[in-house]
């Protein structure tokens, strides 16, 4: 079964205050890291891009991931997911590992831990009780996730079936870098 990653890069960083995908992060950037850790485990990357799509287009190329556009991002991150997702089924991709570009990579043992779930609905890491990214959507999650309105809200999409989440667990603390204040606690921490 192809697998795509999607990298989800069309927010307007209000709360950061500047463009997140392209934070340092060791020795390049958050999308770059996002990029580099999915590519070994899918057939494409695609990186969904909404009006910062010309500030991300040459950093998600020069990383060998095709660019995705959601001309309309402010609808929710749903509405990117499905940009992402119709580009990656155009890829002749079933599958995808999503991640929001704030959410610093898993290491690579974790993510193969990750692809081996088998499942048709949704896996996803897990430390200390916490749930992170990326989320492993299978197949049937794939295609709830497209026929849900653009206005909608993925999560509320998951949970229809939390039964069938499997969870993996890691050893990599689960961070989502949305403020400058969780950004400098994680460079500082070396995370």
């Amino acid at each position: 079964m192809r697998r795509a990653g999607i990298v989800l890069a069309a927010g307007e960083s209000r709360r950061m205050g500047r463009e997140k995908a392209l934070l340092a992060w060791r020795g390049g950037t958050l999308l770059g890291a996002a990029i580099a850790a999915l590519r070994p485990w899918c057939d494409v990357v695609i990186v969904v891009a909404g009006r910062n799509l010309e500030a991300l287009r040459a950093a998600a190329e020069a990383g060998g991931a095709v660019v995705a556009y959601n001309p309309a991002p402010e609808r929710g991150q749903l509405s990117s997911l499905q940009a992402g997702l119709r580009a990656a089924a155009e890829a002749g991709c079933e599958a995808a590992m999503i991640t929001p570009v704030d959410c610093p990579p898993l290491s690579a043992a974790s993510l193969r831990r990750l692809c081996e779930a088998r499942t048709e609905w949704a896996a996803l890491p897990a430390h200390a009780g916490r749930r992170g990214h990326p989320l492993l959507a299978g197949t049937e999650l794939v295609a709830a996730l497209l026929a849900a309105p653009a206005t909608g809200n993925a999560r509320a999409v998951l949970r229809r079936s939390p039964e069938r989440i499997v969870e993996i667990e890691v050893a990599e603390k689960l961070e989502d870098l949305d403020t400058p204040e969780a950004y400098q606690r994680a460079v500082s921490d070396g995370s």
